[in-house]
């Protein structure tokens, strides 16, 4: 137990305990030998797509796996994610989540097919996010090795909906309406490479998409007629140009413009998609109603000037919202993973991000989202790579932090 007076010095205690302790051993065994293994799964898994909404051949991959492992209660729950336990016989205890999502950002149609080049491997999603979901199955595979039965639930979680206009919908799902609602006490999420960055900050976002319809028409014989790509295009040069807060830092992207039909057609619907994004929740929300309001008045000015019948219209639609939350410093999850770094001689480094944590820390459940190892660049970009080289150090890390939290999570009170 976490000793209020000395919680730095229980944390240390326990991780010492732990790593000397001979199930630990054979768990850390398992993955110093079986690195090929854990490759292989990732090469697997990277080459079969899985774009936002579309996840469902990558999910009964790691169904089979799961299962074949030996782990309890597998199954695809109705929003896609590949659930499956470790968990001992009582019912109604409380919930550990590893996860790890599926899902990439990359739209169907695009080629997955691996190369490997040495030690690295070269595919779209390879690091973000099958180097995640690769040490999720190596995990659930030490500790079954290791014959390690935790005191209460661990639930292994390949989600869906982590990337784009997929809003955190796996995770949403699990938390707030799946048959874990309200029994899942703490969450650590795998996702991309690394062994030093913990994010226990969320970066909150929302995402809006802007569309501007009107008659449209032909170049030469309606000119005049109101353009709904020039008309958005004034709402967007207004919407970049109010200032921002630089503390909490906020900002916004334009990231994908659609609109049109020929060169020589006046466009009848043009439409934007815009990405805000602020440290803090309040922040986050006043700046949206500003956006918001700034853009129909705009709207409205630049329409009266060229009346038209039908008259254009503009619809703003919310199309993400990732809430903005903070892990306190004093979280017993905290004083876990520092005892875990002094440990293995790592540094731990806190940061910001927006990741699948950010749903659980919204809700005042302890998460931390952890890289697994090895090196990787070019995310979201068709040159995106992987090298898992070095990695087994992190998964060390990842199992030490979630055994530490399942025993604390067992205790009484």
């Amino acid at each position: 137990m976490i000793s209020a007076s000395n919680p730095v010095a229980g944390a240390q205690g326990r991780i010492a305990a732990l790593a000397a302790a001979t199930p630990t051993h054979r768990a850390f065994h398992w993955l110093h030998l079986h690195q090929p293994q854990l490759r292989q799964w990732l090469l697997e898994l990277v080459r079969i797509p899985a774009p936002a909404f579309a996840e469902e051949a990558r999910a009964r991959a790691l169904l089979s796996v799961f299962e074949s492992l030996g782990l309890t209660c597998c199954d695809i729950d109705r929003e896609g994610n590949v659930l499956a336990e470790l968990a001992p016989s009582a019912a109604g205890d409380p919930v550990l989540l590893l996860s790890a999502h599926l899902d990439t950002v990359f739209p169907a149609g695009t080629d997955c097919t691996p190369r490997e080049e040495g030690s690295r491997i070269l595919a779209p999603g390879a690091c973000d996010n099958a180097a995640g979901l690769s040490a999720l199955l190596g995990l659930a595979a030490a500790l079954r090795f290791a014959a390690i039965t935790p005191p209460c639930t661990l639930l292994f979680c390949a989600n869906t909906g982590e990337e784009g206009e997929g809003n955190l919908r796996g995770l949403r799902h699990l938390f707030e309406h799946g048959r874990y609602a309200g029994r899942i006490a703490a969450s650590i999420v795998l996702d991309g490479a690394g062994d030093s960055a913990v994010v226990t900050r969320a970066l909150g976002s929302g995402r809006l998409r802007l569309t501007v319809t009107g008659p449209g028409g032909h170049s030469w014989s309606d000119a005049g007629t109101p353009n709904a790509i020039t008309l958005l295009a004034e709402i967007l040069t207004a919407l970049t140009a109010l200032p921002l807060p630089e503390t909490p830092r906020t900002t916004l992207n334009v990231g994908l413009i659609t609109g049109g039909t020929s060169i020589n057609s006046i466009p009848a619907s043009a439409s934007a998609q815009l990405d805000l994004r602020s440290t803090d929740a309040g922040t986050l929300a006043s700046v949206t109603e500003d956006l918001l309001l700034r853009a129909r008045e705009v709207f409205d000015i630049a329409s009266r000037r060229t009346p038209a019948h039908p008259a254009p219209t503009l619809r703003i639609e919310s199309i993400g919202d990732r809430p903005a939350a903070t892990l306190p410093d004093t979280a017993p999850l905290l004083y876990s993973l520092r005892a875990v770094d002094r440990h293995l001689g790592l540094r731990t480094d806190p940061r910001i991000g927006s990741t699948d944590a950010n749903l659980p820390l919204s809700l005042g459940i302890p998460a931390i989202a952890l890289g697994t190892g090895g090196a990787g660049g070019g995310i979201h970009t068709l040159g995106e790579w992987y090298d898992p080289a070095g990695r087994e150090t992190a998964l060390r890390r990842i199992l030490l932090t979630l055994l530490d939290t399942v025993n604390l999570l067992a205790e009484p009170g």
